[in-house]
């Protein structure tokens, strides 16, 4: 949803190994920052790929992660919580 915004480029993946794309070690070093939905997530990427984490900025926003992709109430979520890291 941040890839219209100006400057900004992004990616998506998911830990789980059921996820549409699966997060690899080659995303993270591409990334300048991370965020994160849940506490949870924080951990276990911390746990999978902590020798790539150097270095890089993660950031949890403290979102459940139980909401359908795009729904409204999620995007301005989203909007108000990663968004002042990306301006």
């Amino acid at each position: 949803m941040f890839s219209s915004w100006v400057g900004i480029e992004t990616d998506s993946a998911g830990l789980s190994n059921d996820a549409i794309t699966v997060l690899s070690s080659e995303q993270i070093d591409w990334a300048d920052i991370i965020f994160v939905m849940e506490k949870a997530h924080r951990n276990k990427l911390s746990k999978r790929f902590k020798r790539h984490l150097g270095g890089k900025r993660v950031i949890c926003l403290d979102i459940p992660d139980d909401y359908d992709f795009m729904d409204p109430a999620l995007i301005r979520l989203l909007e108000t919580k990663a968004g002042p890291f990306l301006r």
